[in-house]
């Protein structure tokens, strides 16, 4: 009986979370997540409307463009 309480108990707590990654927002075209801290492998984009970070894979980073010399 305490084991299927346990059961009731856990499966309404895991109701009640969110999954995954979904508690981030996306941003830069979908291709960030705004967040408090960047990870060691992300880099910091600007600022997301909340005043949180977005946060970028350095593989998805635009390039800074070169520029023109007239």
């Amino acid at each position: 009986m305490t084991q299927l309480l346990l059961l009731i108990v856990a499966l309404l707590a895991l109701g009640h979370m969110p999954p995954g990654r979904s508690e981030f927002k996306r941003c830069w075209k979908g291709q960030g997540a705004c967040r408090t801290y960047c990870t060691r492998q992300e880099t910091y984009m600007h600022m997301c409307p909340d005043a949180s970070l977005c946060c970028l894979a350095y593989g998805t980073r635009p390039l800074a463009s070169k520029p023109a010399y007239v």
